[in-house]
């Protein structure tokens, strides 16, 4: 490692630069955003905690889908509406590597959750003869815990390289929040180790968790085709539509974003917003409003609610 060059330095973030002068409402939608986020997903963690019918593989894998995505809401939101209300927009290194870290680790972690979900679902639709015998609580919370640790892997083998750069100057990310496209072409080292390390780290994720979830609902649809009642397919297709939707946002505007260029545009920050910021928000809408079960529940404590003030 260098000097302390690398490790005093500091960043400016320069967060949606043609439209600071509605900051404050900016400031109240993220709010908002991210209590919806905190309240959707903890609403989903405490239904599924509360109702042991919902003790399956599924829901094991839902529950650790909502702490992530609340995970990653607390890491991007706060500091997102600091930089909107003060002016001092600076960054140190090691909050910058910090953000590049955890983003990592989340993002890396929820790829393979959601590819353990769709396992799951290939599992109860083509193998469901042998469903419980495969999705036993030891495999699902191997399959998590093996999420998580590549996860840290994958943070760990592109952040600690970092270390290794100096940067010249200037120090502009424009940008709301620190990440690997906006900080490597600041830096005036050979960036070749770092793009190799990213590169690889990448198509590993790609082939362990992308290509599996194609694979799976790929034999999914040709199994549901196959499903003589339409009740059994539309129930099937239920089961799954909600699962496609999420992982189409999060793979299309994830995996988009770290193979385009940074420019810093107003288009790239939306599109980091879609993955970051509102993704979160939308996964508990989306697998209540998709899943029969999950609005039943619902209902039910919306119910003993109202039965316990009444009373």
């Amino acid at each position: 490692m260098p000097d302390n060059q690398t490790t005093d330095t500091e960043f400016i973030l320069l967060p949606f630069p043609s439209i600071l002068h509605v900051h404050y409402v900016l400031v109240f939608i993220f709010l908002l955003i991210y209590l919806l986020t905190l309240a959707g997903n903890l609403l989903i963690m405490a239904i599924i905690k509360m109702h042991s019918h919902l003790h399956t593989p599924m829901y094991f894998f839902l529950v650790n889908l909502s702490f992530l995505d609340i995970f990653y809401s607390s890491v991007m939101v706060p500091k997102l509406v600091q930089l909107l209300l003060v002016k001092n927009k600076a960054i140190s290194f090691s909050g910058c590597l910090a953000q590049i870290g955890l983003t990592l680790f989340i993002g890396s972690s929820e790829a393979f959750v959601l590819s353990a979900m769709a396992y799951d679902h290939y599992s109860a639709i083509c193998n469901p003869l042998v469903y419980v015998m495969v999705m036993n609580k030891q495999f699902c919370v191997f399959l998590a815990c093996g999420s998580c640790l590549f996860g840290i892997t994958n943070s760990l083998l592109n952040t600690l390289p970092l270390l290794r750069l100096q940067f010249c100057g200037p120090h502009l990310i424009h940008h709301y929040s620190c990440e690997m496209p906006e900080l490597l072409p600041l830096s005036c080292t050979d960036l070749f180790p770092n793009k190799m390390i990213l590169f690889t780290t990448f198509v590993i994720l790609v082939f362990g968790s992308f290509f599996p979830i194609m694979f799976s609902y790929a034999r999914i649809i040709s199994a549901i085709l196959k499903i003589s009642s339409a009740s059994g397919r539309s129930k099937a297709f239920s089961t799954c539509s909600s699962h496609v939707i999420v992982v189409t946002l999060f793979f299309l505007t994830g995996v988009g974003r770290y193979l385009s260029p940074a420019t810093g545009s107003v288009l790239q920050q939306v599109t980091s917003l879609q993955y970051s910021i509102v993704t979160p928000l939308l996964n508990p809408i989306i697998y209540s409003l998709k899943n029969v079960e999950v609005k039943v529940a619902i209902k039910k404590m919306w119910e003993r609610k109202s039965i316990f003030s009444d009373t």
